[in-house]
């Protein structure tokens, strides 16, 4: 198990030696945010007015005028990789039908301001919940799952609050705030709670999101090279897993969001 656990660490290091070796660390910036085309694929969702808009998208540019500041290299967006290339294309070119996904918006707007590269870093991944609701259903546990909902239910609704009655960079700047983020894996932790013994759904549960994201998280940093300066632009929902890939990983840099977030 030991030698298991040091191969995969000499992996890490040696993938990641050439920032270190030639003094220029990667940094990177995550952007967790809120889905910009209302897709509603979560359990708790908040609603957003058409982002097309005059006014949203006077806001828009005052956003990504702030990210510029950075000076990106590339951006990374939650889309997978295949999905990226033919509709940045069409983007640049003109062809591409209106969106309202903050990856159009946002990130490739982003890539052309700043002649960065884009690039699709998401991958796919299973969300057993049915599982731990029919468990907890089943032993008297759902009192455990309605803590977790309840926290969901109260955080969505004050990222509601800043969407309707702020700008697009001030909910941004709440849903980046690091004391916030901080508990943002609160539904999953609380949710292990559910299982006893060798029957662990609520676990398996986390252990999945966190599968996706250890996906996610290898996507990007096997993409960096050294001096990079990367923006990730994800759901707020990956911020905790993706800033901690960053942080934890030798020859990488964690820039704050909020550092380039309009006021």
């Amino acid at each position: 198990m030991f030698r298991r656990v040091f191969l995969a660490s000499a992996l890490l290091l040696t993938a990641s030696t050439g920032a270190a070796e030639t003094g220029e660390p990667i940094s990177v910036m995550v952007v967790g945010t809120f889905h910009w085309s209302n897709p509603n694929r979560d359990r708790h969702d908040t609603t957003v007015d058409d982002v097309l808009a005059p006014k949203r998208q006077a806001e828009i540019a005052v956003l990504a005028e702030g990210l510029s500041r950075f000076h990106p290299t590339k951006i990374a967006v939650e889309w997978d990789s295949q999905n990226v290339p033919p509709r940045y294309d069409q983007y640049l070119d003109g062809t591409l039908k209106p969106s309202r996904n903050e990856v159009v918006q946002l990130g490739f707007r982003l890539a052309k301001a700043d002649n960065a590269t884009v690039h699709g870093i998401d991958v796919d991944g299973d969300f057993p919940y049915e599982a731990v609701e029919t468990y907890a259903k089943a032993h008297g546990q759902e009192n455990i799952l309605a803590e977790a909902d309840a926290a969901v239910v109260q955080e969505v609704a004050q990222e509601q609050h800043q969407i309707d009655t702020g700008t697009m960079s001030s909910a941004l700047r709440w849903i980046n705030d690091p004391a916030r983020e901080d508990n943002e894996n609160a539904f999953n932790r609380i949710a292990m709670k559910v299982g006893s013994g060798k029957d662990q759904p609520g676990a398996e549960l986390f252990a999945a999101w966190a599968r996706r994201n250890a996906l996610i998280c290898a996507n990007l940093l096997q993409l960096a090279r050294p001096g990079d300066r990367i923006i990730v632009i994800f759901g707020a929902g990956h911020e905790t897993f993706l800033r901690q890939c960053v942080r934890e990983t030798p020859g990488f840099r964690l820039v704050e969001a909020n550092d380039y977030l309009p006021q």
